[in-house]
């Protein structure tokens, strides 16, 4: 079965920097749409960044210009990139692929970000 898995998330302090990683297994992050939602305590999930097959990709405006989203094709991942990192980025952070016409998660990191 596909899976998806995140590493990387820990606790930072305002104004740092921490990098996502999600290896995916039996789906090619290159071929895929590809993304990253986060999620905090008593709010809806919502998307953060994606990177399509071509390489476009879209940011949330609350993370524009902080945030990278990429990819490294030869090692199957996908990368989130975060600097200058807010309180307000603290959640749950998911991996997202969309496969045809299929729909997969990963388990999610959690991101701490203290004041």
């Amino acid at each position: 079965q596909v899976q998806l898995v995140e590493s990387g998330g820990g606790l930072v302090q305002a104004g740092g920097s921490l990098r996502l990683s999600c290896a995916a297994s039996r789906l090619s992050v290159s071929l895929n749409l590809m993304g990253w939602f986060r999620q905090a305590p008593g709010k809806q999930r919502e998307l953060v960044a994606r990177i399509t097959s071509g390489g476009s990709t879209v940011y949330a405006d609350s993370v524009k210009g902080r945030f990278t989203i990429s990819r490294d094709n030869a090692k199957n991942t996908v990368y989130l990139q975060m600097n200058s990192l807010k309180p307000e980025d603290t959640a749950v952070y998911f991996c997202n692929s969309v496969k045809f016409t299929s729909v997969y998660w990963g388990q999610g990191t959690q991101v701490t970000v203290s004041s």
